[in-house]
C-alpha cells in the first residue's frame, strides 16, 4: 500500500511502508554498558483538563511502557525531561510517577533512577529555598528505593550569583545523599531557562565548576549525565572524571560513537531517544557486549537521522515526536499528551518521523502504524 506524506514544500509524496518490523527479542542483561532510557508518560485522553491543569496520567499505560523497556534489559530514567518534567508534569505528578514506577521496578526487578529537582518552586526563590526543595525531592526518591538523579534547576539558575553558590548547594546535597547519585547537566537547547548553569555561560568555565563539584565528592557520585549535544566536549569531560565516576551520554545527536568509545574510554547511556529505540538499542548493546563494535555501529548508526529529526530545534519539543512514535508503535491507544504538547510539532515533522521510524523497522505492527498515520493525515485534511 502507498501512503501520501506531506513535505516541507506543501506537497505530497508517495511512500511505501515496509511490511515487516525489525526482528528483535528480549535478552540477557548488558555486561559492557549501563543503559537507561528516559521514559515518557501517557496522558489520560478522557480527562477533562486544559493545558494549564495538573497532568492527568494514564497510569496503567505509563507503567506498561516501563515494563516494555525493562523487558529488553534497559533501565528506566524516571521523571526526567522526557516525562515532560516542567513541561506539563508538575512536582505532584512527578512524585506520584516516582512512587508508582519505583514500586513497579521492585516488582519486576527493573533498574530505575529518578529525577530530583526543584520544580515545586513556582516563583522566585532564595538559595535556602532551592536547597530545601532539592532535599524534599531527594528524600522521596531515596525512600522509594531508586537511584537519584540530581537534575539541573531553573530556580537555582535564577538564584545563584556565581559558581560558589552551585558548589555550596550541590555540596550540601551530596553530603546528605545516602547513596551515590547521578549529576545531570542539561544544556539550554533542552531548556532555555538553564542558560549559564554552573555559574557561567562560558562552557569551559562551567565545566571547571562541574568538575570541582565531582572532585570534592567522588564517593557520592555514581556518574554524570551530559546533555550538551557536543560530542568532543563530552569526550574531554569524561577523560577528566575521577576513577569510578561514570559518564552517561545524554547526547541524542552523537550517541553511537560516544557509547562505542575510544582507546581512552567510553560513555554509558541515559537517553531520551532510547524511548522509541528501546528494543533496537538493547540489541545493539548486546552486540557491543561481545566486543563487536562494527556490529554495534551497524545497528545504531542508522538511527541517528531519526534522533536528529526528533531533537531538531526547538529541541525541548522532542517529547512530542517520542510520544507520537509510541502511539504509532501501539504502546498507547491515542496521541494525546499532558499539557496539550501533541500540538508542538508540524504535520511534515510527523510525516518525516513516521517515514524514518518505519524505515528502521521500529513498529511491531507496520500495518497498525500505517493506519494510525493515515488517521492523523485525515485529521489534518490529507485524504489521498
Amino acid at each position: 500500500m502507498t501512503i501520501h506524506l506531506p513535505d516541507a514544500t506543501g506537497g505530497l509524496r508517495a511512500y511505501e511502508p515496509r511490511t515487516h518490523p525489525l526482528a528483535v527479542t528480549p535478552g540477557t542483561p548488558f555486561t559492557s554498558r549501563t543503559v537507561y532510557s528516559a521514559a515518557h508518560v501517557v496522558a489520560d485522553p478522557f480527562a477533562d483538563v486544559s493545558p494549564d491543569s495538573p497532568a492527568a496520567v494514564d497510569w496503567d499505560a505509563t507503567l506498561a511502557f516501563r515494563r516494555h523497556l525493562w523487558s529488553h534489559g534497559l533501565g528506566v530514567a524516571e521523571a526526567m525531561d522526557t516525562a515532560q518534567r516542567g513541561m506539563g508534569l508538575d512536582w505532584a505528578g512527578a512524585a506520584e510517577l516516582i512512587r508508582r514506577s519505583a514500586a513497579e521496578a521492585r516488582s519486576v526487578g527493573g533498574r530505575i533512577a529518578c529525577g530530583v529537582g526543584t520544580d515545586q518552586l513556582t516563583g522566585p526563590a532564595s538559595l535556602a529555598e532551592v536547597r530545601a526543595a532539592y532535599e524534599e525531592q531527594l528524600a522521596l526518591v531515596e525512600e522509594s528505593g531508586a537511584r537519584a538523579i540530581l537534575m539541573a534547576s531553573r530556580a537555582l539558575t535564577a538564584a545563584a550569583e556565581g559558581p560558589a553558590d552551585y558548589l555550596e548547594v550541590y555540596g550540601h546535597l551530596l553530603r546528605q545523599a545516602t547513596e551515590p547519585v547521578i549529576l545531570h547537566w542539561l544544556g539550554p537547547m533542552f531548556d532555555p531557562a538553564l542558560d549559564g548553569y554552573w555559574g557561567s555561560a562560558d562552557l569551559d568555565a562551567a565545566t571547571d565548576t562541574f568538575l570541582e563539584v565531582i572532585a570534592a565528592h567522588p564517593d557520592k557520585i555514581d556518574g554524570i549525565k551530559v546533555s550538551l549535544l557536543d560530542a568532543q566536549r563530552e569526550i574531554d569531560l569524561r577523560r577528566r572524571l575521577p576513577d569510578g565516576v561514570r559518564c552517561y551520554t545524554g547526547d541524542d545527536f552523537n550517541y553511537p560513537e560516544l557509547i562505542a568509545g575510544d582507546e581512552q574510554g567510553f560513555s554509558h547511556a541515559l537517553l531520551g531517544i532510547f524511548d522509541p529505540l528501546g528494543p533496537l538499542a538493547a540489541q545493539a548493546v548486546r552486540v557491543l557486549d561481545t566486543g563487536d563494535v562494527p556490529g554495534f555501529r551497524a545497528l545504531l548508526d542508522p538511527t541517528v537521522d531519526l534522533s536528529r529529526h526528533l531533537f531538531r530545534t526547538p529541541t525541548r519539543f522532542y517529547k512530542t515526536g517520542v510520544v507520537f512514535l509510541a502511539w504509532l508503535a501501539g504502546h498507547q491507544s491515542h496521541f494525546t499528551m499532558v499539557g496539550g504538547l501533541q500540538s508542538a510539532r508540524s504535520l511534515p515533522h510527523f510525516a518525516r518521523a513516521y517515514e524514518l521510524a518505519d524505515g528502521l523497522g521500529l513498529f511491531p505492527d507496520p500495518k497498525l502504524a500505517e493506519e494510525r498515520m493515515k488517521n492523523l493525515l485525515a485529521l489534518y485534511g490529507v485524504t489521498r
